[in-house]
């Protein structure tokens, strides 16, 4: 999900928020929307350790740290030049000492761990067909060649304690067919977001938490922006206020 606030823009190779900032130059995505509402809306309650899939920069996991003082966070990115950005974003942080990042797959990442961790969050490739581009980075990031859902919900399976969260944001279609999906792996949808861009515009995105046990279903709407230009709507500003200059 993209917005026009230049917050969001690509072309911007540092990203500043109120306590921490990001480089993205050697990240094939850049920080956007999605990955700013799932970092503010995992719930980081009662958890003490997570686990972030996918680092990009380090966003998620940097937000996640500032969100609670009491929680130890690893990170998972498989691209090299990523997975550096992160640990420098990391390091430059205020929380950097419960903050750390692994270059490998989750894939290998769950065989080769016994850890597990009371929170999970991805912001994952999504895109299961269709074209791609001539931008190979970018093909590994949004295209789910290297990570099927299917993969990654059998590493949440494995590495997700069994009173454990998992936290995700996908494109609307998307997120109904991994909430199918999930039901196959005993992973159950216990919280459910839908987000427009504008009250009357059609859900783009889900805000999804996903747990072992039976639990009845949360759902709950947030629109990002009102009618006028820029202008973000009180519920976006309560969710991310924290985070924004």
């Amino acid at each position: 999900m993209e917005t026009t606030d230049k917050r969001h823009s690509k072309s911007e190779q540092t990203f500043r928020f109120k306590q921490f900032s990001l480089n993205q130059d050697r990240c094939a995505m850049k920080i956007g929307t999605d990955g700013i509402l799932l970092g503010a809306w995992a719930n980081v309650e009662t958890a003490k350790t997570a686990l972030d899939i996918g680092a990009g920069t380090g966003l998620i996991a940097i937000m996640l740290a500032q969100r609670s003082a009491d929680l130890q966070i690893d990170a998972v990115e498989i691209d090299a030049e990523a997975a550096l950005q992160a640990a420098e974003n990391m390091a430059a942080s205020p929380w950097a000492e419960r903050l750390q990042v692994f270059t490998q797959s989750i894939q290998d990442f769950a065989r080769e761990n016994s850890q597990q961790y009371d929170l999970i969050v991805s912001n994952p490739p999504f895109f299961s067909g269709g074209t791609l581009s001539y931008s190979q980075d970018q093909n590994s990031v949004r295209h789910t060649i290297k990570l099927p859902h299917n993969e990654m919900l059998a590493a949440v399976r494995s590495l997700l304690r069994p009173d454990g969260k998992f936290a995700v944001v996908l494109p609307y279609m998307e997120g109904l067919r991994l909430i199918e999906l999930a039901k196959n792996m005993q992973l159950n949808c216990t919280a459910q977001c839908e987000i427009r861009t504008k009250p009357n515009k059609p859900v783009e995105r889900l805000l999804l938490q996903f747990e072992k046990t039976s639990k009845p279903l949360v759902k709950t709407e947030l629109a990002v922006q009102g009618e006028g230009h820029n202008e973000w709507t009180e519920e976006f500003r309560e969710l991310t206020g924290m985070f924004y200059l």
